[in-house]
């Protein structure tokens, strides 16, 4: 498996009440900004990120990180042969990603995600 990048997810009823904070306490800059995510990023080290998520929105559970990875669905195939949960099933994304959830044994939600192309 070729893992991209690791991504905490902070879950928030409000994102953009974070901007400042991520903005101007510790200089990161908005990478994406969907409304109901936020994805700060560092000026100098484009690897050094977070996202604020809404938790109010969308039908999945919150995921506490998202891996993003060469192949999903390899990394599906993975999951579900070894027996994990997967609480978010295999999903093409209108913003442009193919993502699933899976709760890590130690209960953890990884929501694991790809690039379309």
């Amino acid at each position: 498996m070729s893992v991209r990048r690791i991504v905490p997810n902070i879950n928030s009823a409000d994102p953009s009440a974070s901007k400042s904070f991520y903005q101007e306490v510790l200089g990161l800059a908005i990478a994406m900004d969907m409304g109901w995510i936020i994805t700060f990023a560092s000026p100098s080290n484009s690897t050094a990120l977070l996202s604020v998520v809404a938790s109010d929105t969308g039908d999945e559970p919150h995921a506490d990180i998202s891996v993003e990875v060469a192949d999903v669905d390899a990394c599906h195939a993975a999951a579900l042969m070894r027996g994990h949960s997967i609480v978010y099933p295999l999903t093409d994304e209108p913003w442009g990603v193919r993502r699933f959830f899976v709760r890590d044994p130690n209960g953890a939600i990884v929501n694991v995600v790809s690039h379309k192309s």
